[in-house]
């Protein structure tokens, strides 16, 4: 299983944003690169650099997902009617991990993950512990009895950090969450600009 063992966090001065909006990360305070010269690094982007840097931040906004991963979920977007923009960020939404971070079962997309590794959700009832499946609307997630009163859980629901977007019903009590559609680009409430039709740029050039 490929691993990224760096701070998640260097991902924000990275890319030059807070892209999960999170009052810890450490880019409210230092706004630019990490590294030695990153308050030096101020290089003119050119299109493609651009392109570069909107596929970074999107790709690491759901978890630095790898680049094969990423690459067969754009691939997948293409080949379907309709945006391949809009697609692209359906099929990202669609995934297991992202529903439960959505759901607000967990702090970080990053816990997400690890979160259904470690069997803690349900899926219409089944068992589920592959971060990436892929749901559909009406599927409801559930977190497993066992699961419901770890402080993880507990510290996200209570969190005022983060909203639940309309396309998506969460029953905190049941600790259940249906996604109840596929959602557009101007649905998904992400705290930064996502632009994936430069992504779709970088990958078709």
């Amino acid at each position: 299983m490929s691993r990224r063992h760096s701070a998640k966090y260097k991902i924000d001065r990275r890319v030059g944003e807070n892209i999960w909006g999170r009052a810890k990360s450490p880019f409210n305070k230092r706004n630019y690169k990490p590294g030695q010269h990153g308050q030096n690094r101020r290089n003119k982007v050119s299109d493609f650099g651009m392109q570069l840097m909107a596929k970074q931040k999107l790709k690491a906004y759901y978890g630095d997902i790898t680049e094969k991963q990423f690459l067969k979920t754009y691939e997948e977007a293409a080949r379907m009617k309709g945006n391949s923009a809009e697609n692209l960020i359906g099929l990202l939404e669609s995934r297991l991990d992202a529903m439960v971070y959505r759901s607000k079962f967990v702090p970080t997309i990053f816990a997400a993950r690890q979160f259904v590794n470690h069997g803690h959700v349900t899926v219409n009832g089944r068992r589920c512990n592959i971060s990436s499946a892929r749901l559909k609307p009406g599927d409801v997630v559930q977190v497993r009895e066992k699961s419901r009163n770890l402080a993880l859980v507990l510290e996200a629901l209570g969190s005022a950090e983060r909203d639940i977007p309309e396309y998506i019903e969460v029953d905190p009590k049941a600790m259940t969450s249906t996604y109840k559609r596929v959602p557009a680009l101007a649905d998904v409430p992400y705290p930064v600009k996502m632009e994936p039709a430069q992504v779709v740029e970088f990958y078709s050039s």
